[in-house]
């Protein structure tokens, strides 16, 4: 094993408003990646649908959204890569930096690039790296923090505010560029904002110390041809699939939610059969397997602000603001402003209830069942026709949008480093991106159902299922906390 398996805490903790101040180097990197991502992704998807004369490809809308639905999961489905070489080849320090050189290159290309060239190039090299620098991001921010610390809860909930301005800031700009001066120009700013994250990750990089430098569970050199021979696998199926059009464009959320599903099952075998994981870790998975469960459930209602919520905000929102017509894509900055405003007060909150806030579990389920509440909140306007739905009444929507999010997201990337089996540790958290990809991608497969002649259906039937989950989720919740084995 090279580096240091578990760096010796200092006498004297540096710190930042009372938590490690290598939170701050971490925090600055994936705002930049998030600018950069959704700056991209808001304008992504009337890209592919936009007619010509509108600087778009021409696709139909159902496809377009699909695409959008399976490359978001795609991504999260790529952290699993990204993990995989922090825990056996570089370590997650390392992991974060190139995976956003690699980021950065894939908005290049979709800015100089023309047409599906661009777009193949672009998104295959942007989910590449985000899988290299999302799972190892809070990988390595959850170095930081022992197991038991109760300031790890309101350091995510810091971290995700991080996440969140550049949330909000990218769609701004980008879709200002893409309205003004072409599509082309706001990806152009999607890489110009990863450049400036590596250059800050770069000059604070000694603020993380020690952390991440070392390899949990280092690759022999004997596994190495065995390693290689795998991805060449992997890619030359993926290649037949596509070549046999077994897999297309208008099937590519479904497909992907198949993978990611099967994937999912595979490193749950793993780790619950692996003899490098203990019987103590090994129930701390388990207790993992509903709050993945629902995690997928909630993105997947969640994500459709790329793609569901994309196509309503152009169609049936009055963007109208003092005479002047807002963007469409600034939906995608909506939330992201609550969020920014609220997490203070939830980190405020979790690190002061400390441990007499609510359990984990339950975070989880009250999550779930306000982001139902929060689609069915959408049927209110569904007698209504054409772009006649305030923006500044979705706005509000989209609040209970980031409360849910609160109460689950960063607890979610929280906990998952807490049941993380030592030797998986970058690769437990893939595993929650898993659940992301899970719904990113089903985002997609649900926006094919999705009409604004049927939105009452449309909206009702999702919210409602979704807050089922959630309840399941609370009236469980006391064997899952039994099961996290003194994780709180």
């Amino acid at each position: 094993m090279s580096g240091v398996a578990n760096p010796a805490k200092p006498t004297t903790e540096r710190t930042l408003f009372g938590h490690p101040i290598g939170i701050a180097n971490l925090f600055g990197v994936e705002l930049w990646e998030r600018f950069s991502f959704y700056g991209m992704l808001t304008i992504l998807g009337y890209y592919l649908y936009y007619t010509a004369t509108d600087g778009g490809l021409g696709m139909s809308k159902a496809t377009a959204t699909g695409i959008v639905g399976a490359y978001g999961g795609l991504v999260y489905l790529a952290t699993i890569l990204g993990a995989w070489v922090a825990d056996r080849l570089i370590g997650s320090e390392r992991t974060v930096f190139y995976g956003g050189v690699i980021v950065m290159a894939g908005h290049i290309a979709l800015a100089i690039l023309p047409g599906l060239t661009g777009v193949g190039v672009g998104l295959a090299l942007v989910a590449l790296g985000s899988g290299g620098l999302k799972a190892n991001a809070s990988a390595l921010l959850g170095t930081l923090y022992d197991k038991d610390d109760p300031r790890a809860d309101g350091g995510f909930t810091l971290f995700y505010l991080g996440i969140n301005v550049g949330a909000f800031a990218g769609p701004l700009i980008t879709g200002l560029l893409q309205s003004h001066v072409g599509f082309h120009y706001g990806f152009g700013a999607a890489a110009i904002g990863m450049a400036i994250g590596l250059t800050q990750y770069v000059v604070f990089r000694r603020n993380l110390g020690e952390h991440g430098r070392d390899v949990p569970n280092p690759l022999p050199r004997t596994a190495i041809p065995k390693a290689v021979a795998a991805l060449v696998a992997i890619v030359a199926v993926v290649a037949i699939a596509w070549a046999i059009k077994l897999v297309t464009l208008s099937n590519l959320p479904d497909s992907v939610t198949v993978v990611v599903s099967v994937a999912s099952i595979a490193y749950f075998a793993l780790m619950l059969t692996s003899p490098k994981v203990d019987a103590v870790e090994r129930t701390r998975v388990r207790a993992y397997i509903p709050l993945f469960i629902a995690n997928a459930v909630f993105w997947s209602l969640f994500q459709q602000i790329f793609t569901v919520l994309a196509v309503y905000s152009d169609e049936r929102m009055d963007w109208n603001v003092f005479g002047w017509d807002a963007p469409s894509n600034w939906i995608g900055s909506m939330e992201p402003v609550w969020v920014i405003a609220l997490s203070p007060l939830f980190a405020i909150m979790w690190t002061r209830l400390g441990r007499r806030s609510p359990s984990t579990p339950r975070k989880f389920s009250l999550g779930v069942i306000g982001m139902g509440a929060a689609f069915l909140l959408f049927t209110l306007f569904s007698g209504s026709h054409g772009k006649s739905v305030p923006a500044l009444l979705v706005f509000f929507i989209l609040g209970a949008f980031a409360i849910s999010e609160l109460m689950l997201s960063p607890i979610g990337l929280s906990v998952t480093t807490k049941l993380a089996p030592r030797v998986f540790r970058s690769q437990m958290m893939a595993l929650y991106f898993f659940s992301v990809a899970i719904g990113t991608s089903m985002s997609g497969v649900l926006s094919k159902y999705y009409d604004p002649s049927h939105e009452l259906a449309y909206f009702g039937i999702t919210g409602l299922v979704t807050m089922v989950v959630g309840a399941v989720v609370w009236l469980i919740a006391p064997w899952i906390s039994r099961h996290m084995e003194g994780v709180h």
